[in-house]
């Protein structure tokens, strides 16, 4: 065998150990090989007449198989949707086509997943963009969206195409995080973004009409990692945690974090104010990755979120060098709430349960203001991220109702779809898909919010497989009708 031969035999070898021990690229984890339409999909019980729109869930899902040390974010961005309309269900999945998608499929896309070092070919944007974390409707279309400040990527709802990057007509100042929001009332895009490895934070307000209406930045101490951000009628809540890259990582521009002593901050600050009018909030030292909900109340600014706390289980080695990875994103967490008085200056937090959830959702139509029920995520005592139900919370009362699967099957998160002409906030249904462990089988299934203990009013068998992803939202067809004139 030639000395060639032996290197690619190794190389070969080194990259199927890699794919062996990575657990988030098999089983419920492991990628679909094709893009699907079906129309007409089979139902179990009954859809809805007037539940009329798009449930759509992203998600990594490589490409290519990787060559390389494989983080769970890298992987290309995938959209799985459900349209509904007049008791029928029809079923996409597409890639999300951002720019760096385009570009890896020809061999030239300058940077690469957060396990390896940043080339520097990019300073911009160090990091592939693989748009998979986040979806959410904005002026009639999705946006799909990235955790590292990416590009948003527009997405036809109702086809699941992908329209192309967006720049907001060109006055785009930098990038769009994940978890970026859409205020139900004034329809504008409400966005963050961060430097990497510079000391500042942004926040930017797009209009209805996708007009780039207001920006500015907060300067900071340090480069900061902030995963989402929050809104109320009249500010915006920026998050400053003490989970920050190492010092070796912001020399070498690796992806190596770690966890200061400092306390968390929340930066209150208007929504069309100036960075230097931001006010900071301390409190306990904690990471958050994602915010239920904000709001005002008087002198108050509420913020409801799941706060990161100590996970006990240890870190399993058999991961090799995913052992890391897999730790952290086991995601143990619990729903709390921070009150911000802007008169006094003070910072009340109080946890609100002590049940492991993430991934939590909402009525969107009450965000920015004050709600009254969240459905989060449950967290299965395993060693990788799984969902084995949810909780609906009556976080007024307290009250929590839970829905679990199948001892075989996981979820994925669910979002809630309002009845047109509803009598409450949680007039409506819940819509989320659902998978069979081994990740062979998948189907989507609709409670009425009101009513888990009657468990799904319908099950829909889809024809392919839905692998474990991200965030999920419902895109109303109402709203996206009247965001193309079809409607007044």
């Amino acid at each position: 065998m030639s000395n060639s031969s032996s290197s690619s035999a190794a190389a070969n070898a080194s990259n199927d150990s890699h794919i062996s021990l990575n657990p988030y690229l098999h089983g419920m984890y492991r990628p679909v090989s094709t893009e699907q339409t079906r129309l007409g999909l089979p139902v179990i019980g009954e859809v809805p007449k007037d539940l009329y729109g798009c449930y759509v869930r992203n998600g990594p899902n490589p490409v290519q198989s990787p060559s390389v040390l494989h983080h769970w974010f890298d992987g290309d961005g995938m959209m799985h949707a459900l349209w509904f309309e007049d008791g029928r269900v029809e079923y996409r999945n597409r890639y999300v086509r951002s720019q760096d998608f385009i570009d890896d499929l020809r061999g030239d896309c300058p940077s690469a997943g957060v396990m390896l070092p940043a080339t520097g070919a990019r300073p911009e944007k160090p990091y592939k963009d693989t748009a998979n974390t986040d979806v959410i409707l904005h002026n009639g279309q999705l946006l799909g969206l990235w955790y590292i400040s990416g590009h948003p990527v527009r997405v036809d709802p109702r086809t699941s195409t992908t329209l192309g990057e967006d720049d907001f007509g060109g006055q785009l100042p930098g990038h769009v995080s994940a978890h970026s929001k859409t205020d139900p009332r004034t329809g504008e895009l409400i966005f963050f973004d961060y430097g990497l490895y510079e000391p500042w934070m942004s926040w930017g307000v797009v209009d209805a009409n996708n007009r780039l209406k207001h920006f500015d930045k907060v300067a900071l101490p340090g480069p900061r990692l902030p995963h989402d951000m929050a809104f109320t009628e009249n500010h915006v809540i920026l998050h400053d945690l003490p989970v920050v890259f190492t010092e070796q990582a912001l020399q070498q521009k690796r992806w190596s974090i770690e966890v200061r002593d400092q306390p968390a901050r929340f930066g209150v600050v208007p929504k069309y104010g100036k960075g230097s009018e931001v006010r900071w909030f301390e409190t306990d030292p904690c990471y958050i990755y994602h915010v239920i909900n904000a709001w005002e109340d008087g002198d108050e600014v509420v913020m409801q979120a799941c706060k990161m706390v100590p996970n006990p289980r240890q870190p399993n080695s058999r991961f090799g060098p995913y052992t890391a990875m897999v730790h952290v994103l086991s995601l143990h967490a619990v729903p709390c709430e921070w009150r911000m008085n802007l008169r006094t200056g003070q910072c009340h937090h109080r946890q609100l349960d002590d049940r492991l959830s993430e991934f939590p959702s909402i009525n969107l139509d009450y965000s920015g203001r004050a709600s009254r029920f969240a459905y989060i995520q449950s967290i299965a005592d395993s060693d990788t991220l799984r969902f084995d139900g949810f909780y609906k919370y009556d976080l007024l009362s307290g009250h929590c109702e839970q829905y679990r699967f199948e001892r075989n099957m996981v979820g994925s998160e669910v979002a809630f779809a309002p009845r047109p002409g509803g009598s409450g906030e949680d007039d409506g249904w819940l819509i989320g898909f659902c998978s069979h462990t081994s990740g062979e089988s998948a189907e989507a299934r609709i409670w009425q919010a009101d009513d888990l203990a009657a468990g799904p009013i319908a099950r829909i068998p889809l024809p392919c497989r839905v692998p474990a992803g991200f965030h999920a939202t419902w895109a109303d067809g109402r709203d996206i009708d009247r965001a193309r004139g079809l409607v007044d």
